[in-house]
């Protein structure tokens, strides 16, 4: 492997494949072949792909090849290092347009949970994010949302649009008939204090569901 740590050495952990990437955070204590078989291993148990990797169970990984309660918390830390950077990156971007804006706010926040959360974007007329919060979590299938805990937290702020988003564990991204629901008594209970459901969103892996971008609100 020895050619991997030069590579990322001189050209960066960017120029690494996959599997590169996945050897050297195992390697310790491990011969390099070793650590690049087994890296092998793990990606092809997880249908090739390092997401699917790092989301798995540690439980699950450390029985795959041997690869122990170190290195599987390690691949665990790694992945949580990457979506906290991803998280704080996305905070930064304060500006809502388009439901493209909401998922590139979101997706690092909901997109690797194994249940649901339902969060709301508060934002003033300019489209200017003055706060997220997160309103409910859940099980794996469904969320418990109060409605008045929504419009009351947009009253304190003087927010005049709210965005609803929540996430689908199960990976597909087609509202529910819940869904449905909570979209209209939310943008009902908005309208009462001239408030405005700009949008609900709904993300799930590598793909999303704009309300709006459907047509299903007003």
């Amino acid at each position: 492997m020895r050619n991997v740590i030069d590579k990322l050495m001189s050209r960066g952990a960017a120029s690494l494949t996959d599997e590169e990437l996945v050897a050297v955070i195992i390697a310790e204590s491990m011969s390099d072949e070793r650590a690049v078989e087994l890296a092998r291993e793990l990606l092809a148990g997880s249908g090739g792909d390092v997401m699917s990797l790092v989301e798995q169970d540690a439980a699950r990984l450390r029985m795959v090849g041997g690869l122990g309660r170190m290195r599987a918390l390690r691949l665990k830390a790694v992945a949580e290092c990457g979506r906290r950077v991803a998280v704080s990156r996305a905070t930064n971007f304060d500006n809502i347009g388009s439901d493209s804006d909401v998922v590139r706010i979101m997706e690092p926040q909901l997109g690797g949970l194994q249940h649901e959360e339902c969060w709301a974007l508060y934002l003033a007329s300019s489209g200017r994010v003055l706060e997220r919060m997160r309103i409910s979590q859940g099980g794996v299938q469904a969320t418990v949302v109060d409605c008045r805990l929504i419009i009351k937290r947009a009253l304190e702020l003087l927010a005049v649009q709210i965005v609803l988003v929540h996430n689908h564990p199960s990976g597909s991204a087609e509202p529910s008939e819940q869904d449905r629901v909570l979209t209209e008594r939310v943008a009902e209970a908005a309208r009462l204090f001239e408030i405005r459901l700009l949008d609900h969103v709904i993300i799930a892996r590598g793909s999303h569901f704009s309300f709006r971008g459907h047509a299903l609100l007003g």
